[in-house]
């Protein structure tokens, strides 16, 4: 029984690491950041392309092969740094390779949904929808301003200075 226990810990501390990793690349690396935003707006505009189970299941797996990617280039990077902090020819291939990997998910993403996305009707249905209620166009243009916060200043800065400004408010 204690051993199956044990298990069981080792099991849920590794899904915490993962979390953790997870965590470590959204608040430090823009690019993930960039891609968690262009995964958010793929899956609003999809709504108004009526895609089957199957489509949706490649665009789930296109997310995937992206973030995965970007995720291991970031480990890829983060162990060069330390294995060497001067600069190394080798360490650089390294990085460009890994870097190249995240440029490939990505090129073959936008693929994808140009395949998944090249559609009249879907264009049309999303047009109705914003043009129907004037508020949503603002509504989105606010999303925009949101998801460049997000990504070029990132979620620990903002919290930061959200803080700060309550904390001179308070005084």
């Amino acid at each position: 029984m204690t051993d199956r226990i044990q298990r069981i810990k080792k099991l849920i501390k590794s899904f915490r690491d993962a979390l953790r990793g997870i965590r470590f690349a959204v608040l430090n690396e823009r690019n993930m950041r960039i891609h968690l935003v262009a995964v958010a707006y793929v899956l609003f505009v999809s709504l108004f392309f009526g895609l089957s189970r199957g489509e949706y299941a490649i665009l789930f797996l296109t997310f995937a092969l992206v973030i995965g990617a970007e995720m291991v280039n970031t480990a890829v990077e983060l162990l060069t740094d330390l294995g060497a902090p001067q600069y190394n020819g080798v360490a650089k291939v390294a990085k460009d390779v890994a870097a190249g990997a995240v440029l490939v998910g990505a090129l073959f993403a936008v693929g994808v949904a140009v395949c998944l996305f090249w559609r009249a009707d879907g264009f049309v249905c999303m047009y109705r929808y914003f043009i129907g209620a004037a508020y949503r166009i603002p509504l989105l243009l606010l999303s925009f301003a949101a998801s460049g916060l997000f990504v070029f200043i990132g979620p620990r800065s903002l919290w930061r200075g959200l803080k700060e400004r309550i904390n001179r408010k308070r005084k």
